[in-house]
Order: structure tokens, then C-alpha cells, then sequence
């Protein structure tokens, strides 16, 4: 996910994808813990696209 298309989101969008990917977040550490994790680079993505969509909510909070 890249910033400027995060940007354009309305609050509410935001907090959506934000639950989906804390649950694929979720869903990724059991395939970890399990030893089923094919795509390691991907929970390192998903932290990071959280983290991206909280600074984005925050700024926009913020804005307002």
C-alpha cells in the first residue's frame, strides 16, 4: 500500500482495512508459530502497511 493511496481514504475506510490487516497480521503468526509461513517478507508488509494506515488516522485526526 503507498501513502498517497492511503491519503485518499475517508477515515472510516481507513479503520476497515486496518481490521483486515491486523487479522491477516493474526492469521500470520499462527502459520509462523505452526511452521505453515511460505512468505516471511510478508509479515514484515502487513506490520508496516498497520503502521502506515495509524499514522495516516492520527494525521487526519489531527487535521480536523
Amino acid at each position: 500500500m503507498k501513502a498517497g493511496d492511503l491519503r485518499a481514504k475517508t477515515p472510516d475506510e481507513l479503520s476497515e482495512s486496518l481490521v483486515q490487516l491486523k487479522k491477516e497480521q493474526f492469521n500470520l503468526r499462527f502459520q509462523k508459530a505452526s511452521g505453515q509461513l511460505e512468505n516471511t517478507a510478508r509479515v514484515r508488509q502487513v506490520r508496516r502497511d498497520i503502521a502506515r494506515i495509524k499514522t495516516i488516522l492520527q494525521q487526519k485526526q489531527q487535521a480536523s
